[in-house]
């Protein structure tokens, strides 16, 4: 099984994260995920996820560190997801991967329809950020 190598952000900003839900048309369609991208060749993980977050957001943020990596097997292929802790600095969220985002509170993390290999992120998310 082919396995993709994938970056996403958790986006931090005022308290919250940023979540963006997938297109109906898109695998995936209508859960909620950290967003990212394909790692493309030559690409160190920090310059896709910057590269990703342009192109899909019109996003501007600062990746400040490495946070969790996730292997997950979907039906046809794996992934495995790398996250980074980001600082938000600015968007004007032409979104082409999405058709909604949301900043929402970590401990409602738990509430959202979350593809399934952004869950563990999710979980650790709410287990170093939430008391």
């Amino acid at each position: 099984m082919e396995t993709i190598r994938v970056v996403c952000g958790i986006i931090l900003n005022d308290n919250k994260v940023f979540m963006a839900r997938r297109r109906p048309e898109k695998h995936l369609g209508g859960y909620w995920e950290f967003p990212g991208g394909k790692i493309e060749l030559n690409e160190t993980h920090e310059e896709s996820l910057i590269r990703e977050l342009r192109e899909e957001l019109g996003m501007e943020v600062i990746v400040e560190k490495y946070f969790l990596s996730v292997h997950h097997d979907y039906e046809n292929f794996s992934i495995e997801l790398t996250s980074f802790l980001c600082q938000f600095i600015s968007a004007n969220f032409n979104m082409t991967d999405h058709d909604k985002f949301e900043w929402v509170l970590i401990k409602e993390l738990k509430d959202r329809k979350l593809a399934p290999a952004d869950k563990p992120i999710a979980i650790e998310l709410l287990t170093q950020f939430v008391s």
